[in-house]
């Protein structure tokens, strides 16, 4: 799969989507691939196929399961309607607990995924008083590489996803989704062309280290 044509096919906008406690502030991406709806949805919830395009995983993706994913986020079941559905917390530690949501799209034998991850408003707003918008922009990034990874194993390519990260295309279609969430991001919330390029910088470190 093209990681130019990835790009090109994922929308990407701010939201408000609410938390369980509250106002929330989103990041949504939404972004159609040529799988039925049923095996979308198992893409995204079955162990043994996340752990071929994103990472092992344990736990249960049912109503009221919990979940954690290896050196990463951890997470309760809040909805599960399956192949339709799935809105789980979503917390990196203590204090930030935030949401995600799936919401498929069967249209023939392609399905729309659109997956949206909340912050709590108050959160979100100091951090970005605070520190800028890096950390938003960084989040996207984040998503709309597994959505890359995503597409490539739906389309039948075999990769272990920890090493494709590391790889020249990876950290290329990460450097572009900065630039396009940077251009989202200013466009929504009025920010300055230094921040902004401070932000992309911060995620560009992140995801595409420059090699010493």
């Amino acid at each position: 799969m093209s990681e130019i044509q990835g790009l090109k096919e994922t929308h990407r906008a701010l939201g408000n989507a609410p938390v369980s406690d509250g106002e929330g502030k989103s990041v949504v991406l939404r972004r159609t691939f040529a799988a039925s709806v049923t095996e979308a949805w198992a893409a995204c919830t079955d162990k043994v196929q996340l752990a071929k395009w994103f990472s092992e995983v344990e736990g249960d993706f049912e109503q009221g399961g919990s979940f954690q994913v290896k050196d990463n986020a951890a997470g309760e079941v809040l909805q599960c309607e399956a192949p339709i559905t799935l809105r789980t917390t979503w917390a990196l530690g203590p204090g930030m607990t935030t949401e995600l949501e799936l919401r498929l799209t069967p249209e023939d034998e392609h399905t729309t995924i659109e997956l949206e991850h909340s912050t709590p408003a108050t959160i979100l707003d100091e951090m970005v008083a605070t520190y800028g918008p890096g950390g938003t922009i960084g989040v996207a990034v984040g998503w709309d590489l597994t959505l890359q990874m995503l597409g490539k194993y739906l389309s039948g390519e075999a990769f272990d996803p920890v090493a494709w990260e590391s790889t020249d295309e990876a950290k290329e279609y990460a450097k572009c989704a900065s630039e396009a969430w940077g251009e989202v991001v200013q466009k929504a919330w009025g920010t300055s062309d230094e921040d902004i390029a401070a932000a992309v910088a911060f995620a560009n470190s992140h995801f595409a280290p420059e090699e010493e």
